[in-house]
């Protein structure tokens, strides 16, 4: 038998693949790798290196946290006495997720609360509806502080007023009223516009901050740093049953500040009496302010303004013609509205008459223009261009050298320096500049205004205005431009005003108490002075008292002053204080000169279709308690009739002397 074997297979056929292929498949499985790579990286990472971070975050989507202010810092006199502190009051909230489900049940709790805290059911219900739209977690403020009747009758009604409760907050407290209120200032919660200021950056909706005076310029300060109540909530963003600890809230700086409680009030009691002496004189005042200054060192030792108001009225809202009466706005100070806001000491602006003076003849001095020995000023009245410059009742001093005609307060005098004056530029204005008058002093304030000397170049730019303006309104020019009475360049007669403290020119009495200090401590140092920085700041205390920050507040410049020139200036002053005859010498009567001498100088400013705004400036010399004091109280009369007799009262106090109100006579300025 022959054995046969299998046949053979015949070979598989090969596929050939085109090498652009191999390389194709090649990328796509390294790009396979790498994706799974990346991806299983990317797990990695999610779950062990940053697990504990979204769960941070996935927790604190949960959490919602409210806001609790701080406790502001107190603001404390020199002596450490309070000026401004906290009391705690009761708020009225309500928890939005707490109250009744159905609209009538809500409802009842709106009236019923109204009729509680004496307000309108439809105003809680905006209240409730704007702050569950803004945060649904967050109790609603309906009532900062109701008083202790309304909440002891919601503490003992508590099931009639679901979701209503009740949470401590602190409030601002003015232990003395009205006191220095413009100073002082008032707090409030911050707007939209407040928060994009560079100052109240990383402040908080809602915040309490300062709005005025010094609770704003040391807002920083006194702030503090506001504490969390924290609440957990569901997806739908309602607060869910919780107990998560609060961050409690640090309570801000003490202010220490120049002001002298006692001094303080006196003076504001001793404007009052002027104000009182010159209405009862037939006069329309109804309006003041005084400053008192320590002239070495600029430190406010009390300054204050009439009319005023208790800052506390701010802790609830002020509707828009509340504000509009506070503020005065609507009308002019020219009217002398009352406008309680208003700080006379800083933000008024008035011509200052005679008191002006002293300036005018350290001008005059320093640029050579006149001797002190020069007699000037002859006859009632002298004429420029036919227009008539007359003394004050059209009184007769005669020709007099510089001493005398400051004692006297000789206005034709006066005018002649400043028609000489003319001729050699801005000499007084430069003067007035250096001084202090016209220029902003950098007072720890806000909202003081700079004031206007006037010049020739001043006199330009309001007759720009005033044709612009003119072109503006040709249909009623008259009643809508007031820039300048009429068009004209700067002439020799508005130089003579302005020697005299009149025409345009335009200052405070703060600026006034800074260029008399200004001019005091040069004379006080042969000449070398310095242009002080006024302020109140002292410094910033722990709420335990310990001293965080002194507040310094140095000259802003030297001041070179011919010591010959102010000793003049300064005897004609002290004349005009001392000796029969001298504008204030009556008011001083039974002061003692040699202990206290007094450099004083009246003013009586006129205003077209008012009395007279009387003025007084005064420096009382003391070894270690100098001040400078400046009053004015507009259509309050002559500056010795009303004026001048506060700043006797203000002294008095400083001094411990006896306080006498003795008016002078209404036919000297």
């Amino acid at each position: 038998m022959i054995s046969r074997q299998a046949p053979r297979p015949p070979d598989s056929p090969r596929i050939f693949v085109p090498p652009a292929l191999a390389l194709r498949a090649a990328i796509l499985g390294a790009l396979a790798v790498v994706l799974f790579g990346v991806l299983l990286f990317r797990l990695w990472y999610l779950q062990i290196l940053s697990g504990n971070q979204y769960l941070q975050q996935a927790n604190a989507n949960r959490l919602r946290e409210v806001p609790t202010p701080a406790p502001r810092g107190e603001i404390v006199d020199r002596e450490g006495r309070a000026l401004v502190e906290n009391r705690v009051a009761n708020a009225v909230q309500i928890a939005p997720s707490e109250l009744p489900q159905t609209a009538a049940g809500r409802e009842q709790v709106y009236r019923g609360l109204a009729r509680v805290l004496h307000m309108r059911a439809g105003h809680i219900r905006e209240l409730v509806g704007k702050g569950y739209d803004e945060a649904h977690y967050a109790p609603v403020t309906i009532k900062t502080d109701a008083g202790p009747g309304a909440l002891t009758l919601l503490a003992e009604r508590q099931s009639e007023f679901p979701g209503v409760i009740q949470q401590p907050v602190w409030l601002r407290s003015y232990p003395f009223g009205d006191m220095a209120a413009q100073v002082l200032g008032y707090v409030g919660q911050i707007d939209e516009a407040e928060l994009a200021r560079r100052g109240f950056r990383g402040v908080l909706p809602g915040t309490i901050v300062g709005q005025a005076g010094l609770e704003y310029y040391y807002d920083s300060y006194l702030r503090g740093r506001p504490g969390a109540q924290k609440y957990e909530v569901n997806a739908a963003g309602e607060a869910e049953p919780a107990a998560i600890a609060p961050t409690p809230s640090v309570a801000g700086s003490n202010l220490k500040v120049s002001l002298s409680l006692g001094l303080q009030r006196s003076a504001e009691q001793a404007l009052l009496e002027g104000i009182d002496h010159a209405r009862a004189a037939g006069k329309p005042a109804s309006t003041g302010a005084f400053v008192a200054m320590d002239p070495l060192t600029g430190e406010l030792l009390a300054i204050g303004s009439y009319p005023s108001l208790n800052p506390s009225i701010f802790a609830k809202p002020r509707t828009k013609a509340e504000y509009k009466a506070l503020t005065g706005q609507g009308t002019s100070e020219a009217g002398e509205e009352p406008a309680p806001l208003t700080d006379r000491a800083t933000e008024g602006l008035y011509p200052t008459g005679s008191t002006f003076k002293p300036i005018t003849a350290m001008a005059a001095l320093e640029a050579g223009i006149l001797t002190p020995q020069e007699t000037l000023g002859a006859g009632t009245c002298i004429t420029v261009s036919a227009e008539k410059f007359c003394n004050a009742g059209k009184q007769e001093f005669g020709n007099v050298g510089l001493v005398e005609a400051l004692k006297v307060s000789s206005d034709t005098y006066f005018f002649t320096v400043g028609e000489r004056a003319n001729a050699y530029g801005d000499v007084i204005q430069n003067m007035a500049h250096k001084l202090g008058v016209g220029r902003p002093t950098e007072v720890d304030l806000p909202n003081e205004i700079e004031g206007e000397v006037p010049d020739a170049r001043w006199r330009q730019e309001m007759n720009h205005r005033q044709e612009r303006c003119e072109r503006e309104h040709p249909r009623d020019p008259k009643g809508k431009c007031g820039y300048v009475s009429e068009i004209k360049q700067w002439s020799v007669g508005e130089n003579m005003d302005l020697a005299v403290g009149q025409g345009a020119l335009q200052t405070s009495p703060l600026q006034m108490a800074t260029a008399y200090s200004t001019l005091v401590n040069a004379y006080l140092n042969n000449g070398n002075g310095w242009k002080v920085t006024p302020h109140l700041g002292l410094e910033v205390d722990a709420p335990n008292g310990a001293l965080l920050q002194r507040l310094s507040y140095p000259p802003q410049y030297k001041v070179h002053l011919n010591p010959y020139d102010l000793g003049v200036v300064f005897e004609g002053i002290h004349k005009a204080a001392s000796e029969a005859g001298g504008t204030s010498a009556p008011v001083w009567a039974g002061w003692n000169q040699e202990a206290h001498p007094v450099y004083g100088k009246t003013g009586t400013a006129e205003v077209a279709g008012k009395v007279e705004q009387s003025w007084y400036m005064c420096y009382v010399a003391d070894p270690t308690r100098p001040i400078v004091i400046a009053v004015t109280i507009p259509q309050g009369g002559f500056g010795a009739e009303a004026a001048a007799p506060v700043a006797r009262l203000i002294a008095s106090s400083w001094f411990g002397a006896p306080k006498r109100f003795i008016a002078g006579s209404s036919k000297t300025n």
